[in-house]
């Protein structure tokens, strides 16, 4: 397999060159445009452009777009017409402009397009998709997600004002940074319907929303709540089902699930995986995009599937700035 090319090197782009490395891909071209927050140390070893197109010029199987959110678009556009197959991180973008021509390079030209919602990977929630499946606690009836991270912690040392999850001109603000529960949730209980919402600005004094509480109905009937913040410490992030006959609990903490029957009447807890931490999750999502690529499965988080959690998240921060409740389209 010939190389692939990583653009953007904060965090996760850095994990991921760490993950290709663990899976014994070396054969990497690292893309540093200067277009993002600057401030991460260089990366010895390895071929390392300054613009988008010398760094194609490498013509990478598959290009790792890790850049702030504003630039994932122009990024991942320029590479699928290059031929390149795409790993996006999540959101796919800021806004749905230009997501339509993506979407048609990339079938023109028959690429695969995996995005980064590693959380489809979690041990926990791919065992809550199971019980739901099996109908363990009988139909869902309602939710709750919750998350809350105090943004300053991320990256210790870093100025979090300057990270593109704190700047609107990058795509940040807490709907589009900590979208993965509008990920889930839908691949866990179908299509959203509509969503209402209402967001704050004041905890960290930011130009954009750190605190959002969302309500969402399905399709299917469910309704439920997420709460997302920039402020909570300690973090805390976990999800609630109830159903007609018991109730999930997963917690991120400790990675378990918990169910709770009304025949039994007691919690039966399937723990994670011995060794499981939070890298596994990446690193599974790092060997399924290696097998889409060598075309042994189908990607698990499509081009769409990463565009259904954009609208969901863009319908959040309108409804709470029009004060109405948005319905979803889907076309």
């Amino acid at each position: 397999m010939s190389s692939f090319l990583i653009v953007g090197l904060g965090s996760i782009g850095r994990r991921h060159l760490g993950n290709l490395r663990t899976l014994g891909y070396t054969d990497v071209v690292l893309c540093r445009t200067g277009k993002g927050p600057s401030g991460a140390a260089p990366i010895e070893g390895y071929r390392t452009e300054h613009s988008l197109a010398a760094a194609l010029s490498h013509r990478p199987i598959a290009t790792i777009v890790a850049n702030p959110t504003s630039l994932h678009l122009e990024t991942a556009l320029h590479a699928a017409e290059a031929g390149s197959h795409l790993l996006i991180e999540k959101p796919v973008s800021h806004s749905e402009e230009g997501l339509d021509r993506l979407a048609a390079v990339v079938e023109a030209r028959a690429l695969k397009v995996l995005v980064g919602f590693q959380f489809r990977f979690h041990p926990g929630l791919l065992a809550v998709k199971r019980l739901i499946e099996e109908e363990r606690i009988g139909p869902i009836l309602s939710f709750h997600a919750h998350w809350g991270e105090y943004l300053p912690d991320w990256h210790p040392g870093e100025d979090y004002r300057q990270g593109y999850s704190a700047r609107a001109d990058l795509g940040g603000g807490v709907l589009l940074t900590l979208c993965h529960p509008f990920d889930y949730l839908r691949w866990l209980l179908g299509e959203v319907r509509t969503v209402a919402a209402s967001t704050s600005h004041g905890g960290l004094n930011l130009d954009v929303e750190d605190t959002a509480d969302v309500i969402l109905s399905f399709e299917s009937g469910v309704t439920g709540t997420v709460h997302l913040d920039y402020l909570q410490r300690p973090p805390s992030h976990w999800l609630r089902l109830t159903g007609a006959r018991g109730t999930i609990l997963w917690d991120n903490a400790d990675g378990a699930v918990r169910v709770w029957h009304v025949e039994t009447r007691d919690w039966e807890t399937i723990p994670a995986p011995a060794g499981f931490e939070r890298n596994t999750m990446f690193l599974a999502e790092m060997r399924h995009f290696l097998d889409c690529l060598e075309g042994k499965v189908e990607p698990r988080v499509t081009l769409t599937d990463g565009v259904r959690a954009l609208q969901i998240a863009l319908a959040a921060k309108r409804a709470a700035t029009e004060g109405r409740t948005i319905e979803v389209r889907h076309a």
